[in-house]
């Protein structure tokens, strides 16, 4: 398709002016309508304007016609106190149904002003080939389908592959949060390393957890006074002879001392005998009597001897049944105690140990997850590439950055990036084969001379504007 006819009343600052199908360049100095012409028919085309006066200034109504080679028209008005106006009919002359979805599916930006995509960013080139690839589905819907959310911080508004890029990038909120997450499984390690230096390898935590120190030190108790009952008889044993001696040496020194005094008092008697003479038969009964006294308290010191005799008897039975027999050893025991210490001592930085082990799988899983969605952010564009249409030859993504030819957009010359946008136009076949240049000057008058060459030999019709000093608007076929 080509436009056969081109008519504008009344826009900007154009009153009247009618084209046919011939390639043009637009001459003249600025404000002379070159541009005027450009952004009458982008306004047919796309119902959108970057001026803010669109009808010329004075009138009340603006108009757009272009008839095409195939017999379709638009017809767009652009009114100032009235709604506006846009009949897009078919061949037959009917209201094509879906007016703006019919002509947005003619073009491409590119072929709308080449010039001003050779001056966009490398950025801006790429957002508009990705836009230029055909993705069908809702983007929503699909997103959620595949990550089961709508990524923060992504502009759905973006075609399908930038949004994928933006997924998976470094800056993105996937990435993002996976290196946090990194940075705290990688703490967490550090932690657990310093915890686990200080723990001995093999560590039984189950043993020493249910492990009772009480139980066992009762255990040691009982064995300690046991064993102290064997050392104490044996003691006793040794001591008992000793023991014995003594009680027999206060036993001698009891009787010696009972005699000593029972012949002084016989002494002192006798001699009271001679004094007394008048009291001997008295003194003689008291004699006869002496004997009996003291041998009262004989009795009473054999009776405590016997007595003391008998307790120690009965203690070294008992002595010589503890002493025969055999101490229990507590040295594994009390070692097994001492061990048990130190291990129970190390079960709560074991069970921090273990809680933290428990959050690095649960961080580890979190990072694995979101690497999975990064790495299928990366992949989803081969996917969609394998059945979008693309619209251009050689046009690859990678990363979510459009290759041609394997070359990033930045990589190509002036002339290849307007080769490119020849390229799209040509690719679909329902295309309008139109190409606008504002400002041909602008590029080399190599690349300008091969452009109009490639475009003549494609049957692309060009309208293009070229600043120069005249001030009035002059129409060259190219």
């Amino acid at each position: 398709m080509k436009i056969s006819k081109l008519i504008i009343e009344n826009l900007y600052g154009i009153s009247q002016l009618e084209l046919d199908d011939k390639s043009i360049q637009l001459e003249g100095n600025n404000g002379v309508g070159k541009s005027s012409v450009l952004d009458a028919i982008k306004l047919a085309l796309t119902n959108s304007s970057p001026r803010k006066y669109v009808v010329k200034q004075g009138e009340q109504e603006g108009r757009i016609y272009i008839k095409l080679d195939n017999g379709i028209t638009i017809d767009r008005k652009k009114r100032v106190d009235k709604s506006d106006y846009k009949s897009v009919k078919d061949e037959n002359g009917n209201e094509i149904n879906s007016p703006e979805t019919f002509l947005k599916d003619i073009f491409t930006p590119l072929q709308l002003n080449p010039v001003e995509f050779l001056n966009m960013s490398e950025k801006e080139q790429n957002k508009l080939l990705l836009d230029l690839i055909e993705f069908n589905e809702n983007k929503e819907e699909y997103i959620k389908a595949k990550f089961g959310e709508i990524p923060s911080g992504v502009d759905m508004s973006e075609s399908i592959l930038e949004i994928l890029n933006e997924i998976q990038d470094k800056d993105g909120k996937y990435y993002q949060d996976r290196e946090e997450i990194n940075r705290n499984i990688r703490n967490a390690n550090a932690i657990v390393n310093d915890i686990a230096k200080d723990i001995p390898e093999n560590y039984e935590y189950d043993k020493w957890k249910t492990y009772t120190l009480s139980d066992k030190y009762e255990e040691l108790n009982k064995i300690k006074d046991y064993n102290e009952k064997i050392d104490r008889s044996i003691a006793y044993k040794e001591n008992y002879d000793n023991t014995i001696n003594g009680y027999k040496g206060e036993y001698d020194s009891n009787i010696a001392n009972i005699n000593t005094r029972k012949n002084n008092e016989k002494s002192e008697i006798e001699n009271k005998i001679k004094e007394y003479e008048t009291k001997i038969i008295e003194l003689k009964k008291d004699l006869e009597n002496l004997d009996n006294k003291y041998s009262i308290e004989e009795m009473e010191v054999k009776g405590i001897f016997n007595s003391n005799v008998a307790k120690l008897e009965d203690n070294i039975k008992v002595a010589n049944e503890w002493a025969s027999k055999e101490k229990k050893p507590t040295e594994q025991l009390e070692n097994d105690l001492k061990i048990a210490e130190e291990m129970k001592g190390h079960i709560n930085e074991y069970e921090r140990m273990l809680e933290m082990r428990n959050n690095i799988e649960k961080l580890s899983q979190q990072s694995q997850a979101l690497t999975d969605k990064i790495e299928l952010a990366r992949n989803l564009p081969g996917e969609i590439l394998k059945t979008a249409k693309i619209p251009v030859k050689d046009l690859t993504v990678e990363n979510g950055i459009p290759l041609v030819k394997g070359l990033p957009i930045n990589n190509l010359s002036e002339g290849q990036k307007l080769m490119l946008c020849v390229d799209v136009t040509l690719n679909n076949s329902n295309n309008l084969k139109l190409i606008l240049i504002d400002g041909v000057e602008k590029l080399s008058d190599t690349n300008r001379d091969e452009l109009y060459k490639i475009c003549r030999e494609k049957g692309l019709q060009i309208i293009a504007t070229k600043t120069n000093n005249s001030n009035d608007l002059k129409i060259i076929e190219l």
